[in-house]
């Protein structure tokens, strides 16, 4: 296949693969722990099997299991908000709110860093909160009880994604070894068997079966694991440095963009002038929001 030879082409097939996630946790019949749990069993088994193949895996120093644990933790709890955001409020504004992770790490970056944001920052964030306020109404009394922990639980996956990012970004300056192509595949394969184990706890306390009740939900957690855990994560990590920065924030709008498109396309969702209107300013502003600043060349 000679597109896979072209890293924006991976990019972009990377994030219409994961743009995928919440049309399958929509599809299944199984609560929102269980779909969360089998994406990451699922797609972790996947991982350990290829790395085996490849005879790739080995176990990372003392200080890089613990950050990944820390980072699973975070990730349990965007998977365990977000699976339940997509059940309330539809996978298109679910996958919004998740990417307003953007700016809880702009502000876990000013609290916890000492970096200051850019201008940009700063005013992309009201946008995306009026763009987000265009979506949902004015009148947040008005909304249904399950709308609104819908929008509570998107908010609270951004802030669990974000936590997710930093931890697991930190266990990674602390291994001097990547996998195959240079990709963290051994530590995403700890981080998904490790969470699977946190969820499964979960659902334990839940009183929640993780039972596959039909072959049809069977498939859909398949290829929810293999292809929208792994594949898609495959396609965009192992293009991300090969590809500008810029491709990479336009990488970021796709995936929601595209969940939006399958919201409306599969699951008839209705969308109105001012939504969309609402929805293409918080897509700007998080792109925007996600931009890095250029770094001119110095001359001679």
């Amino acid at each position: 296949m000679g597109w896979m030879a072209n890293p924006r082409l991976r990019l972009m097939a990377g994030a219409a693969l994961i743009s995928f996630s919440p049309v399958f946790v929509a599809l299944v019949s199984v609560p929102a722990t269980t779909s969360a749990f089998y994406r990451v069993f699922i797609g972790g088994i996947a991982l350990l099997l290829w790395l085996a193949v490849t005879r790739q895996f080995t176990w990372p120093r003392t200080v890089v299991c613990v950050w990944l644990a820390i980072a699973s933790v975070a990730f349990a709890a965007d998977l365990f908000f977000w699976h339940k955001s997509v059940l309330y409020v539809g996978p298109g504004l679910s996958t919004l709110l998740a990417n307003f992770q953007v700016f809880f790490m702009t502000l876990a970056g000013a609290l916890l860093l000492g970096q200051r944001p850019s201008a940009r920052k700063l005013v992309s964030i009201p946008l995306a909160l009026l763009g987000l306020a265009m979506i949902v109404g004015l009148d947040w009394s008005a909304l249904p009880d399950d709308y609104r922990w819908g929008v509570v639980f998107g908010l609270l996956t951004a802030m669990s994604y974000a936590a997710y990012l930093l931890s697991f970004r930190h266990a990674q300056t602390k291994t001097t070894r990547t996998g195959p192509g240079g990709l963290p595949a051994r530590e995403l394969t700890i981080v998904s068997l490790v969470t699977a184990a946190y969820l499964a706890a979960v659902a334990g306390m839940e009183g929640t079966s993780l039972a596959i009740p039909t072959w049809t939900d069977a498939g859909w957690l398949i290829g929810y694991g293999v292809f929208a855990h792994v594949l898609g994560w495959l396609l965009i990590a192992s293009s991300l440095a090969q590809v500008p920065a810029a491709l990479v924030g336009l990488s970021l709008l796709l995936q929601p963009l595209l969940s939006f498109l399958w919201d409306v396309l599969i699951f008839g969702r209705r969308l109105v002038g001012i939504e969309l209107l609402g929805a293409a300013i918080a897509l700007a502003a998080i792109y925007f929001g996600s931009r890095q600043p250029s770094r001119r060349k110095a001359v001679g």
